[in-house]
């Protein structure tokens, strides 16, 4: 019997598909499932040739040769292909990784410091504001108004602070100029002379504000200006320096220091952008003669000082020109000229006697409706007045209930008069007992009337 050793045949061998791996294996088994997988290749022995990894620089696959020495495509799939760059980065960190992480060790504080330099002297320019400032800041006050209110459960008054401001300490004996409407909330409750209207915080040497009360000496709505008086020691009153606004000049540098929305003793810097504006306070009246200026003035300015280039008082900081209620580099203050004509009457009779006519003059919506363009016209006149004792004729009614316009006041001395307020701010330069020649429209005549001005509440 024979026996034949039985041999297998050859059998082809199958290709393996490329495997791919899902987002579990890259991201938890980790890159060592991928790299370390073998992945069968025929051979021309019929032998499996094994890669023994995989190789990933650049981003991408390289190429498996085999033992024949022919290139053998290594195929991926696409979700292989594009979670490739977040293995090989999460596998290749750089150093740049690290530094960001936990700083780089081979860099050291001094290697990355900066030199400092000295700064050195100021130029004369600084150095004259910074010595502007160090003066005048003693002079400028933190005033905060203070009314009566009752409070929740609680028997009596308390007072309390409802507003704030500056204000200028303008001689020794303690007297502090400010607006009107720094302290309207308690002069709107009519208070006497010499009550407490408001708190005053003076600033000291060291550097420490005291506080004072502030007493009611005199104010005047029709300037938007008001005096009050606090009993402070005579080192702490630093008086300051006024100067005169009739000489100063579009272009010229300012200085504003003040309080804005409670940043005690701020300083900004401008110049003057205009002269004589009018200037509609917030108390309702039109100032004449205002000074403009771009130096930024805030809420918490008003009632403070408006200085010149040597540090002399020129204005009153009072309004500002604004839709967003902060500064829009236009603010207004009121001239030391007009401020040195009613503080003085403030302090020596508590209140400004005005030299006037004793008459009531239209406002321009009345002017207007009377068909009255140009010119102040006259409503009535005081009984007995020397307006009246010089023939001045106020408005009536005719017989048949119509209105007869009374004398049209178009000049003052020469000074052309258009309106009620061009008027007052005209006759703001006039003391009592003055003589001054009126040019009337009395219906179609012009006609000249001399007459003598009188003290006036208008």
């Amino acid at each position: 019997m024979t026996v034949l050793a039985c041999i297998p045949l050859p059998q082809p061998v199958r290709a393996r598909p490329p495997r791919s791996f899902g987002r579990r294996e890259v991201f938890f088994d980790g890159a060592s499932s991928i790299c370390s997988r073998t992945i069968a290749l025929p051979s021309s022995k019929g032998e499996e040739a094994s890669v023994q990894s995989l190789s990933l620089q650049s981003g991408h696959f390289g190429g498996v040769l085999g033992e024949n020495g022919s290139e053998n495509a290594l195929v991926s799939t696409r979700r292989m292909f594009f979670t490739s760059p977040a293995v090989y980065l999460c596998l290749h960190c750089s150093r740049y990784s690290s530094a960001l992480a936990l700083g780089d060790p081979s860099v050291t504080v001094e290697d990355v410091t900066p030199p400092v330099f000295d700064s050195g002297p100021l130029f004369p320019s600084e150095e004259r504001i910074v010595k502007l400032f160090a003066k005048n800041t003693y002079s400028v006050v933190n005033i905060f108004d203070v009314t009566l209110r009752p409070q929740l459960n609680v028997t009596g008054l308390v007072e309390v602070p409802e507003g704030n401001g500056s204000g200028v300490v303008w001689d020794a004996n303690g007297h502090v100029v400010t607006n009107y409407h720094v302290v309207g909330n308690a002069l709107s409750r009519n208070p006497s002379p010499g009550q407490v209207v408001a708190r005053v915080n003076i600033l000291a040497s060291e550097g420490v504000q005291k506080t004072f009360e502030g007493k009611l000496i005199g104010v005047d709505r029709a300037k938007d200006l008001a005096v009050l008086k606090v009993d402070a020691p005579l080192d702490l009153l630093k008086p300051i320096n006024v100067g005169q606004s009739s000489a100063l000049r579009v272009g010229q540098q300012c200085l504003a220091i003040g309080n804005p929305f409670g940043f005690d003793h701020t300083l900004t810097v401008g110049v003057i952008s205009g002269l004589n504006r009018d200037i509609f306070s917030q108390t309702g009246v039109t100032i004449g003669g205002g000074i403009q200026t771009d130096a930024a003035i805030n809420p918490g300015n008003s009632g403070g000082p408006l200085l010149d280039s040597k540090g002399n008082l020129i204005g009153i900081n009072t309004a500002i020109f604004t839709r967003t209620g902060t500064s829009a580099g236009v603010g207004f203050a009121i001239p030391s000229s007009t401020v040195l004509r009613i503080v003085p009457q403030l302090i020596s009779f508590g209140k400004v006697v005005r030299a006037g006519l004793n008459v009531e003059i239209a406002s321009d919506l009345i002017a207007n409706q009377l068909n009255v363009r140009n010119g102040a016209l006259v409503l009535q006149v005081v009984g007995n007045s020397l307006a009246a004792k010089a023939g001045l004729l106020p408005t009536t009614r005719g017989l048949a209930g119509n209105i007869v316009l009374g004398d049209i006041i178009v000049a003052v001395d020469g000074k052309p008069v258009k309106s009620k307020a061009e008027l007052f701010k005209t006759l703001d330069d006039y003391s009592v007992g003055e003589k001054i020649v009126l040019k009337i429209q009395r219906g179609s005549e012009i006609l000249e009337l001399p007459l003598v001005l009188e003290e006036t509440s208008l």
